[in-house]
C-alpha cells in the first residue's frame, strides 16, 4: 500500500472516531465499526486491518478499540 493511501485511511478513520468519541465508550466503539462497516467497501476496510494488523502507527485508540467491530473481508 502506498504511504499515501495509508495516510488517506488513517486520516479517515481518525476524523470517524472524532465524530463518535463525544458518545459514551462502548457507543462510540461501535459507531465507528458501524460507520467503517456501511460506508468502506472491502478494500478499504481489508487495507486499514492490513494497517492494524501491522502495528496501527497514527489510529486513534477509538479506531482500533472498534476493530474487533468492524467486518474483516476476505483476503484478495
Amino acid at each position: 500500500m502506498s504511504h499515501d493511501t495509508n495516510a488517506k485511511l488513517i486520516y479517515m478513520a481518525n476524523q470517524i472516531a472524532t465524530f463518535f468519541k463525544s458518545q459514551p465508550q462502548d457507543e462510540a466503539a461501535q459507531g465507528v465499526a458501524t460507520h467503517i462497516n456501511k460506508y468502506w467497501e472491502p478494500r478499504m476496510r481489508r487495507k486499514l486491518f492490513e494497517h492494524i494488523d501491522g502495528g496501527g502507527e497514527g489510529l486513534s485508540p477509538l479506531v482500533l478499540e472498534a476493530a474487533s467491530k468492524i467486518r474483516r473481508p476476505e483476503a484478495a
